[in-house]
């Protein structure tokens, strides 16, 4: 197979790889680089094994022995680990990269991060390009300076046009090397429609590849029907407690640091428990471009495993081997013995997690924090462009008809708990000429979902409150789990406005107010991505802040916010283009109070 044909990094060596690799460990050839004389982290053992030098061979690990004199020849590249330590390259086993950058934008940051290998959830590609979006997506991350593998999209939605992968889909997606199980499935949602999605679980294993949880909230009976399913992890503890009853349960866990989320500091906790921790692993869950420019990637998070109390090399592994093991690749990365990838980082020691190289696939990637590799830029397909909405909206599209003629009408509303939980409360309002208005003094507004590509301007408005805006509307195009354009308005007409910018920009993020675009960051790439540089994109984010800010909103990130509204995953009334729906029996109704 060509390396244009795979559909993933290379996970079978040809015999003449395999024979280049065994004249190096007996001796018989020259490396192609060796880090001599280093103190080398073995994973598999949790030992320090001092004065040893790693021999490489094209892009794998040939040997680690204490005299590499044999190998080194006029054509190998030395590196002094003298006084350093090394250790097996990061992987980052859960996170979103479909939103708002590419991967030739993050692979810098995730490199000079110290990780060499990502996995990937693709569920915001699938209800908005199909399988062929996902396809486009997953080929842009092939062929690399660093490995990238995924999760087929599981699918649980609130909107049912958007819930569940064809099985042919699934097939497509699970066939490929880089797919390695189906990604995040939402436990309440297997537990009130497992005829729905218990299909895709065998399907799934079926393939040999992994389940991978959502198990937010869940305890005792639940927690163990969802495990019974097959569930192999969960990333979303948020204390001790939690991480350990899903141990117990033969559970993977995650413990979560990234942007949407910080958990490790109230996780670390577990350290003092006397367990065995070959089931914890370290992930981001999705790192936002300004805190990839300011904190880092997984060697910050490392950094912060250590620095929170565990064990420099528990907390390695948690970061490496750990996560290999859970998604059965731990023959070829997550450790430096022979045969495997050559990832590895070179620190200055065991508890200062600052490479100074990182060496991905056998190249050196990053050198005294200089990148030394180039990202491929991926052009992406015409699948790839998700607005399908054939006309300009008007604020009639959303308007809110009463029922009947009386002055008043009983309302459910989402009501704002937090920045990104939702309930359900029942609000008396006025009727003004059949309609119900938003009111922002009172801090009520509109929000609406509107479907850009399966039912292409399909639009439920409904209410909400607490979320603060006093003018104006924000949208965007990359609402969690459907295929819906997201907006939030004072006015039909600012609604309107904001979602026909979003059409003409193919995509983005669009605030509203004065007649005019008062910020927008253009997300052509599946209505999700950008490829701008990340500056650029942190830049835009800021500037969309500081734009709502000004017209009232509080929340720290009013993005995330709004972007959850649709989501299946946050507590408990939300919205889509169908209707607002009860995530705690998941019904769907209309913004008329049962009486």
């Amino acid at each position: 197979m060509t390396q244009s044909e795979r559909t993933g990094p290379k996970t079978l060596l040809s015999i003449p790889e395999t024979r280049a690799l065994m004249d190096v460990a007996l001796g018989r050839a020259e490396a192609d680089l060796v880090i001599e004389d280093a103190d080398v982290v073995n994973v598999y053992t949790g030992e320090v094994q001092s004065n040893l030098s790693v021999c490489v061979k094209g892009e794998r690990i040939a040997c680690a022995t204490p005299d590499p004199s044999d190998v080194v020849g006029p054509n190998t590249t030395v590196i002094d680990g003298a006084g350093r330590t090394v250790i097996p390259g990061l992987i980052d086993g859960h996170t979103h990269i479909a939103w708002l950058f590419t991967a030739a934008e993050f692979i810098p940051y995730a490199l000079k991060g110290g990780a060499t290998t990502v996995v990937s959830e693709t569920m915001e590609s699938y209800p908005v390009g199909g399988v062929e979006g996902v396809i486009d997506f997953l080929d842009s991350l092939k062929d690399q300076p660093m490995k990238f593998f995924a999760t087929a999209p599981a699918m649980v939605s609130i909107s049912r046009a958007a819930a569940g992968i064809a099985e042919a889909d699934l097939a497509r997606l699970l066939s490929r090397d880089d797919i390695i199980g189906l990604g995040e499935s939402y436990w309440q949602s297997i537990l009130q429609n497992p005829e729905g999605i218990l299909p895709e679980f065998h399907q799934t294993l079926m393939a040999g590849k992994n389940l991978e949880g959502h198990s937010a909230g869940a305890r005792g009976k639940k927690l163990m029907a969802y495990a019974a399913a097959g569930v192999s992890s969960c990333h979303e503890p948020i204390t001790a407690d939690e991480v350990l009853e899903r141990l117990r349960l033969g559970m993977h866990v995650m413990i979560r640091e990234g942007s949407i989320r910080a958990d490790l500091k109230p996780i670390s906790q577990i350290r003092d428990a006397g367990i065995d921790f070959r089931r914890l692993i370290l992930a981001t869950d999705g790192v936002e471009p300004v805190d990839l420019m300011e904190t880092g990637y997984m060697a910050a998070v490392l950094q912060k495993a250590i620095d929170y109390g565990f064990p420099p090399v528990t907390a390695v592994q948690m970061a490496t081997l750990n996560v290999a093991e859970h998604f059965g690749l731990d023959r070829h990365i997550g450790g430096l013995g022979p045969g495997r990838y050559a990832d590895l980082l070179i620190l200055p020691n065991l508890t200062t997690i600052d490479p100074e190289y990182v060496i991905s696939n056998g190249r050196i990637a990053v050198k005294k924090g200089e990148l030394q590799v180039e990202s491929r830029i991926h052009d992406f397909s015409d699948e790839s462009h998700s607005i399908h909405i054939d006309r300009e909206m008007s604020a009639a599209d959303f308007a809110i008809r009463a029922d009947g003629d009386a002055p008043e009408a009983a309302v459910r509303v989402m009501d704002m708990v937090t920045d990104l939980v939702t309930r359900e409360v029942h609000l008396t309002v006025p009727v003004r000429s059949g309609e119900i208005h938003a009111d922002p003094e009172t801090d009520l507004l509109k929000a609406a979902a509107v479907d850009r590509r399966i039912h292409p301007g399909k639009t439920f408005t409904g209410l909400i409150r607490g979320f603060g805006l006093r003018k104006g509307a924000m949208a965007a195009s990359a609402a969690w789990d459907c295929s819906d354009i997201i907006v939030v308005g004072a006015s039909g007409e600012e609604m309107a406005a904001a979602v026909n910018r979003i059409r003409e920009l193919q995509g983005g993020i669009v605030v509203w107010a004065g007649g005019k675009v008062a910020a927008e960051l253009p997300l052509p790439i599946l209505g999700l991505l950008s490829d701008r540089s990340i500056p650029e994109l942190a830049d835009a984010i800021s500037t969309i802040k500081v734009a709502v800010t000004e017209l009232g909103v509080s929340f720290p990130d009013p993005l995330l916010t709004l972007v959850t509204l649709t989501g299946a995953a946050i507590p408990y009334f939300r919205i889509c283009e169908e209707g607002l729906v009860n995530l705690k029996n998941g019904e769907t109704v209309g913004v008329a109070a049962a009486d």
